[in-house]
């Protein structure tokens, strides 16, 4: 047998009660803390995936998405989640120090909501809609939505309301006529006798959300970024999972208030319809829309190049 020596031994024992590394901390915004565009930070929190990969999720939420980019852009957030494309897209273009990292919902998750007795878009005319704001991803949507049911869209008057909870509020207050919404809020509408006027993803071709983070904050905590986004993968592939339904389900209850039977038709119309995008690579060609759409509105330049927009060494890209 071989017997340590006491400095060998010392040293085992100092080695087995060394503390575990201790968890970076990673700041992430979104819009509202009940849209099941987050259902993937709250598994990855939940499950304890952020935790076994030694991140530590510190969530804040902001009444709209521009709010939320500016909070990225100036680093009080690190990374933005379920957020739309369009405002990081203007920041980068005009000099911010952001980066488009991943795709999470590649196909926009919105419903057009009416007030009782509307039937369909062409009734909107002359009528009040609520979208998210006034260059928010929802107006271009719902402006696309119109044109293709043959409505002008200057003859529908638009309310700004910011996130979807706020939206919904303007829609059954009377406020507005109609409303964009997501899920679960779309299905709490309809089941309250709002009618459903169009889906977004029947007009328009182009991924919704991402996750866009601070470039000087990724340059300095490169690793913690790999790691970030290699949960959130996992937890994708989790919420995919069809044994998890009734568990992602009783998760969103929780976090949201909202009815169960709501958030499980969420859940057959995101994960089962293939709303979230499962393989963490950006396909440059639907990103190549928003883009073009934006040009198109005179938001940013012809001349603007899609690959400022991605963090080299980082984002996975795909033609």
């Amino acid at each position: 047998m071989r017997l340590l020596t006491p400095l060998t031994l010392g040293l085992l024992i100092a080695f087995s009660f060394a503390p575990a590394r201790a968890a970076e901390t990673v700041i992430a915004g979104g819009v509202s803390s009940a849209s099941a565009n987050l259902w993937p930070i709250y598994i990855g929190i939940r499950k304890g995936f952020f935790a076994d990969a030694d991140i530590k999720i510190d969530l804040v939420f902001s009444q709209s998405n521009s709010a939320t980019i500016q909070q990225v852009v100036i680093n009080a957030i690190n990374v933005s989640i379920g957020s739309g494309l369009v405002d990081p897209i203007r920041a980068v273009e005009k000099g911010a120090p952001v980066a488009i990292v991943r795709i999470e919902v590649q196909r926009p998750p919105y419903a057009l909501l009416g007030r009782p007795g509307l039937k369909a878009m062409k009734e909107l005319t002359g009528k009040v809609v609520s979208v998210g704001g006034a260059k928010d991803i929802t107006r271009i949507f719902l402006e696309r939505m119109l044109i293709t049911a043959g409505v002008d869209p200057k003859g529908v008057d638009l309310i700004f309301a910011g996130a979807t909870s706020a939206r919904y509020s303007a829609l059954r207050s009377g406020a507005a006529d109609a409303a964009m919404l997501t899920a679960p809020y779309n299905f709490d509408a309809m089941a309250a006798g709002f009618p459903n006027l169009g889906l977004a993803a029947d007009y328009v071709d182009m991924p919704f959300s991402g996750v866009t983070i601070n470039r000087n904050w990724a340059a300095r905590n490169a690793g913690t970024v790999r790691r970030f986004l290699a949960v959130y993968t996992k937890s994708i592939h989790w919420l995919a999972a069809p044994e998890n339904r009734k568990e992602a389900v009783d998760m969103m209850v929780s976090v949201s208030s909202l009815k169960a039977e709501d958030v499980e038709r969420a859940y057959d119309f995101l994960v089962t319809g293939g709303f979230f995008e499962t393989t963490g690579r950006i396909s440059k060609a639907k990103l190549g829309k928003v883009v073009d759409t934006l040009k198109e509105l005179g938001d940013i330049p012809r001349g603007f190049a899609a690959e400022r927009l991605f963090l080299p060494d980082v984002t996975e890209l795909t033609e």
